[in-house]
């Protein structure tokens, strides 16, 4: 990272709530081209989330904190505040000495700009204000939320427009977060009831969702320079595993992760 820090615009993905499972289903079974041609080898790698829920999770990737590696350790992570024994701070880790990597990437001149999701960036209660805060500039309408139908959607067209008004020479550190795969998702798998509620099912159809989409955001975050993309979910969700329901909870389905890095060339994901 110290090497396309400051070189590079970058983006940073989470695909709030998505199981392990059931990416790599998805992926396995050519579900999701538009994800799956940018992932190495075809596939995502398997991480252990930092947190069980949403303001936990980005509370820690925010201090650089990603999803680790679910092998044994320690694991170099990509960036990392100055910490005197860390022994995940390796020489190309980009170290920065500021309490979170947002205020530590404007501080070498990135623009650091919140594209919110789930409740947890909505700035209607105080909470929904404290994640959004630690950046430049945030973004929030009801259309980005967990109950619209089109929200990725909504999303990306608010990132393309975001990109466009940037100076050329501004870098961007771009972070969105992805609401559609959050209950409730059963209006993206077709037939689906509100009356039957979420599934696993529906979950994988908003996966679906997004990936028909998402080359639109990697197009807009490389358009003008190249860009390094992390792509991951934060946490899973349980739909009745061994009983359990929902997340911030300590079951396999939640703490379980897809994570992927990769660059994103100009012109090369086509809209």
């Amino acid at each position: 990272m110290t090497q396309i820090v400051g070189s590079h615009d970058l983006l940073l993905v989470t695909l709030d709530t998505l199981r392990y499972d059931v990416a790599v289903e998805l992926a396995a079974e050519g579900r999701i081209p538009n994800l799956a041609r940018h992932l190495p080898g075809g596939g995502w790698e398997q991480r252990h989330a930092p947190g069980s829920f949403t303001y936990a999770s980005h509370q820690a990737i925010f201090a650089g904190f990603l999803p680790t590696p679910a092998g044994p350790g320690p694991h170099p992570r990509l960036f990392a505040a100055r910490f005197a024994g860390s022994e995940s701070t390796a020489p190309g880790t980009f170290v920065f000495d500021t309490p979170d990597l947002l205020s530590g990437l404007a501080g070498v001149g990135y623009r650091t700009v919140c594209i919110g999701g789930v409740g947890f960036f909505n700035r209607q209660p105080p909470l929904g204000s404290v994640l959004p805060d630690m950046f430049q500039e945030s973004h929030w309408e009801p259309e980005f939320g967990v109950a619209s139908p089109t929200s990725f959607e909504a999303q990306v067209a608010r990132a393309e427009q975001v990109v466009a008004e940037l100076p050329e020479e501004q870098r961007l550190f771009l972070f969105v977060n992805v609401s559609a795969l959050h209950q409730p998702n059963w209006f993206h798998r077709p037939g689906a009831t509100r009356e039957a509620g979420d599934s696993r099912a529906t979950h994988a159809a908003a996966l679906e969702y997004v990936d028909a989409h998402i080359g639109r955001l990697f197009a807009a975050a490389s358009s003008r320079r190249r860009c390094f993309a992390i792509v991951c979910s934060d946490h899973g969700t349980a739909y009745g595993d061994d009983g359990y329901t929902g997340h911030r909870l300590g079951h396999e389905s939640v703490w379980t992760v897809p994570y992927a890095h990769f660059f994103l060339d100009p012109g090369a994901t086509a809209p």
